[in-house]
């Protein structure tokens, strides 16, 4: 059996090595010269900057790769739990350190508002239900079949799922902060915490159960441990070339072409890249069906996101590894992003320093840094050549008077990518960070499926599709093919 892989993300990778320890003779062909996709490595003059994922939840997922084929995971890749898993900072200047130690948490949420403590309960317990069925039953189930989707309806619905994850929370903690805090974890996978379907509630509970992780030389030498195995079970790795073609007769896909004219023939191809990308443009049929064609138009997609790298002379050790500063607004300003498609400039950051865990980051006596902006997609029209550099002094006066002060006279490196690189370079429909919205509208299957609902041998792994964004999700859309493939 032939399979190409299309695409070398987390989800390609996976679905590579899935197909591999299933005997298959596997090609997986990247355009760009470094595998990782989304979670690709800048270097620059000794600072090492992950291009994308940094939080690492469920490194079971992971381990499992390298399990696959009777591999210790500890030989290619070295994993470490973090203690503090986000600090929060808000705009009046008060902090809170989210972790898994519940006393700690309880005794931080008691002083905003004593209350909550009880809400706060209740809400992991909600949450742990969301996950049982969410994720541990569902995470990896095809959801190609009408039928399917239906039978699973009446528990969804009994699960709030067709609240957002904003209102669930809100129902059980009522201190403004503290739902901003419960209710964010949607826009780490692309998704506005006041549309997006409860269900993603889960990720709490995700976190509570495995805690938060991080790859110790960044994310990127997951990506190289991953490659390794690659090459140690003879899966071919085709890089710097793009597939300009798939080619299929009578829904049935034949071949494959590259940008250098190659042509290879295979029996399956599966999709890391972004599905409306391979609908748009990489098939040569058209004759989709009307349903399909109205589905594919309807898609709403998540928001951009604004990257900036930074390394600095100046060593800020008071600055935890995972910081999120809330800006004075949050409904409005989520609004703005997601349906107005406009710029703000009370913005609220991500700000990650890995240097904070690992020293390898960047030269001796410097630290390395991103920050991450959301902020629309390519809707949105904006001129990211002029826009994107005040964007970044924008960022950068924010961080030195909230975080880290004399900043700017500390940058010793730097770069940023906008919408544009995730268009340009990653093939994502608008420039999107995470493609498709997480609401429940566009949830299992009313996302593009893992099967495709066009060609019988064509299927699809990643953030497009069944179960979404995030590390565990793209991992858990090759466990998919498992059962489909």
């Amino acid at each position: 059996m032939k399979s190409i892989v299309i695409g070398a993300g987390f989800g390609g990778i996976a679905a590579a090595l899935r197909l591999r320890a299933k005997k298959h003779d596997v090609t997986i062909i990247e355009k760009h010269n470094d595998l990782g996709g989304r979670a690709r490595v800048f270097k620059k003059n000794g600072f090492t900057f992950d291009a994308g994922p940094t939080v690492i939840t469920a490194p079971h997922l992971i381990n499992e790769l390298f399990e696959l084929f009777n591999k210790n995971p500890k030989d290619y890749i070295d994993i470490t739990p973090l203690n503090t898993w986000y600090r929060f900072i808000f705009d009046d200047g008060m902090k809170f350190d989210y972790s898994g130690n519940e006393e700690l948490m309880k005794e931080q949420i008691e002083k905003i508002y004593k209350a909550d403590v009880k809400g706060y309960e209740n809400l992991v317990k909600f949450t742990k239900r969301i996950f049982d069925k969410g994720f541990t039953e569902l995470a990896d189930m095809p959801f190609d079949k009408p039928f399917f989707m239906m039978k699973q309806l009446p528990a969804l619905l009994s699960l709030k799922s067709y609240k957002s994850v904003y209102t669930l929370v809100s129902s059980y903690v009522k201190n403004e902060k503290l739902r901003r805090i419960f209710s964010m974890h949607p826009l780490l996978v692309g998704g506005n915490p006041f549309t997006t379907t409860s269900i993603y509630g889960l990720i709490l509970y995700l976190e509570k159960k495995w805690g938060i992780h991080y790859s110790m030389g960044g994310t990127g030498k997951i990506i190289q441990g991953l490659e390794k195995l690659m090459m140690e079970e003879k899966i071919e790795i085709i890089k710097g070339k793009q597939v300009t073609n798939i080619i299929s007769k009578k829904n049935k896909i034949q071949s494959i072409k590259l940008d250098d004219q190659k042509e290879i023939s295979a029996n399956n191809v599966i999709c890391n890249a972004d599905p409306p990308a391979v609908y748009d443009k990489l098939l040569i049929q058209n004759n989709y069906q009307p349903f399909f064609k109205w589905k594919k138009k309807r898609m709403e997609y998540s928001m951009g996101l604004f990257v900036y790298y930074f390394g600095t002379k100046k060593i800020y050790n008071d600055v935890e590894h995972h910081t999120i500063k809330f800006g004075e607004k949050y409904e409005e300003h989520l609004n703005d992003i997601f349906d107005n498609k406009k710029l703000n400039k009370d913005i609220s950051y991500y700000l990650h320093r890995p240097t904070a865990t690992d020293k390898s980051m960047a030269p001796e006596g410097h630290d390395s840094f991103y920050v991450l902006v959301p902020v629309p997609n390519n809707q949105s029209k904006i001129d990211w050549s002029t826009e994107g550099n005040r964007i970044k002094n924008l960022v950068i006066d924010k961080m030195e008077k909230d975080l880290l002060p004399n900043l700017r006279k500390n940058i010793v490196e730097e770069l940023y990518i906008t919408p544009d690189y995730f268009e340009q370079e990653l093939n994502t429909k608008h420039g999107s960070g995470f493609s498709i919205q997480p609401k429940f509208t566009q949830s299992a299957y009313f996302r593009f499926h893992n099967k495709s609902e066009v060609c019988d041998n064509l299927y699809f792994v990643g953030a497009g599709t069944h179960p979404g964004a995030g590390v565990p999700g793209v991992l858990s859309s090759a466990k998919v093919l498992d059962k489909i493939l």
